[in-house]
């Protein structure tokens, strides 16, 4: 049965960009649809459903950080966030607001495919094949439950909601339990994450998801501080 196309989402206001993306990854095979602010996006989000949005950061009227978290007060669709600017300070603060990968401008079409698939793999289960599948795996830590199957975290009963770059950090962890692990181990075991790793963006994912899963993200219980090492995840089994 024939897969139905990736539905992506393009918010630029930049015509010459949004025509090229739109053409480029409609040859790769997705359902490309290209709109030039922040209004014209929600217009378009309360009629279709997409599984990935690329977001310009400066855009007329509201800017792309603003959009990027109310996005993500009402859901976890991933979202590749497009700047002008390469700077660090942008980059951290747009992973700080939500964002699952960040591509300064000027960039190659190929490297924005690259990172959207990893994207969508990520935040995907595997797709079946003709070997034999594996029990799937269940890790609980205090009042968690994560489900490998379901690729859910839930909290006595009630869905946690994870963006698919939070899910892929906790996995690793999770499956590395009581393991001291760097911050370029954890940039290796995220395969395709990032082409151009820095530290400071594994601890900016790390604060987001000590959010959702800490008492007290100051003073963590689970994903633990290792000066001069890296980070420790204690206390979940399968």
């Amino acid at each position: 049965m024939t897969q139905a196309p990736h539905r992506i989402l393009i918010v630029d206001d930049d015509p010459a960009l949004l025509e090229l993306l739109q053409r480029y990854l409609g040859e790769q095979g997705f359902a490309v649809a290209g709109v030039s602010d922040g209004e014209a996006m929600d217009r378009y989000l309360a009629e279709n459903e997409v599984e990935l949005i690329i977001l310009d950061l400066m855009l007329p009227g509201e800017d792309g950080l603003s959009i990027a978290k109310r996005l993500r007060v009402s859901g976890t669709t991933p979202i590749l966030m497009l700047s002008a600017r390469g700077d660090d300070v942008d980059r951290i603060v747009g992973l700080e607001v939500g964002a699952d990968d960040y591509l300064a401008k000027p960039f190659n079409p190929r490297e924005l495919l690259a990172r959207l698939r990893a994207i969508l793999r990520r935040r995907q289960p595997d797709s079946p094949g003709t070997a034999v599948a594996e029990p799937a795996e269940v890790y609980r830590f205090g009042d968690f439950c994560l489900d490998m199957a379901s690729r859910t975290l839930t909290r006595g009963g009630e869905q946690v909601a994870l963006t698919s770059g939070e899910y892929a950090l906790l996995q690793v962890f999770v499956e590395n339990p009581n393991r001291v692990l760097s911050r370029d181990a954890l940039v290796d075991r995220l395969a395709g994450y990032e082409r151009s790793p820095f530290d400071r963006s594994i601890d900016v994912r790390v604060t987001r998801l000590r959010r959702k899963i800490e008492p007290d993200p100051a003073r963590p219980r689970y994903l633990q501080t290792v000066w001069g090492a890296g980070y420790r995840f204690s206390g979940g089994h399968a």
